[in-house]
């Protein structure tokens, strides 16, 4: 029987998906971020992959099962099973503005032009806003797109609020709300169901003993 393969996030999410695959003894080394494969174990073969490349890989085919952020389920909005809260990875969606232009979102008539990771998200927030946007896209840094003037303010994942404090950017929204996610392939999960299930029980046994 072919091993399961899942797909793991680097960056944010990869230090608590290497630990939760260790506590479930699915890998027993720890990896270096920089691995793209590691070795098959408890049935389960690990591919690791840049977070907004997770969902590709699973709804492909790819990989039979990934991990990845609530926030790449909003805006990416994939065919895929979203089967388990993980509960860690926790950070929230906002919209923030500089601290002299907050006054502008009382003005929900004016048009803002806003950076962001999220384009599709933001487009659906700002419309049940009934606010005018010009959405900008970007990859990174977003936060300094206010700060040399290419937008008004920032749609981004904040976890702490310091990244924004930073940019000297306060937040004016909340968005959305994000923890790390177990996604199945649909295939996947009905021709090798036996498989998958006991993995997806593992892990929402390891996410309810992980609530405070």
């Amino acid at each position: 029987m072919e091993p399961l393969t899942l797909a793991i996030p680097t960056g944010r999410l990869f230090a608590d998906a290497v630990a939760l695959l260790r506590r479930l003894r699915v890998i027993a080394d720890l990896p270096q971020e920089r691995s793209l494969v590691l070795p098959a174990a408890g049935g389960v073969h690990v591919l690791i992959a840049k977070p907004a490349d997770i969902l590709t890989f699973v709804e492909q085919g790819a990989a039979d099962t990934g991990i990845v952020g609530k926030d790449l389920l909003l805006e990416q909005r994939r065919d895929v099973y979203e089967l388990v809260d993980l509960g860690f990875g926790a950070c929230r969606g906002v919209v923030a503005l500089p601290a002299a232009k907050t006054a502008v979102w009382s003005r929900p008539d004016l048009l803002l032009r806003i950076a962001t990771k999220y384009p599709h998200v933001a487009a659906q927030f700002f419309d049940s806003q009934r606010r005018p946007v010009e959405i900008v896209e970007l990859h990174g840094s977003v936060e300094l797109a206010p700060r040399v003037g290419l937008a008004d303010g920032v749609l981004d994942v904040a976890m702490t609020g310091r990244t924004l404090r930073d940019n000297l950017l306060v937040e004016v929204a909340e968005v959305f709300r994000s923890t790390a996610r177990l996604v199945v392939n649909r295939v996947s999960l009905r021709a090798n169901g036996s498989q998958i299930r006991p993995l997806i029980d593992q892990m929402t046994a390891a996410a309810a003993l992980s609530v405070p």
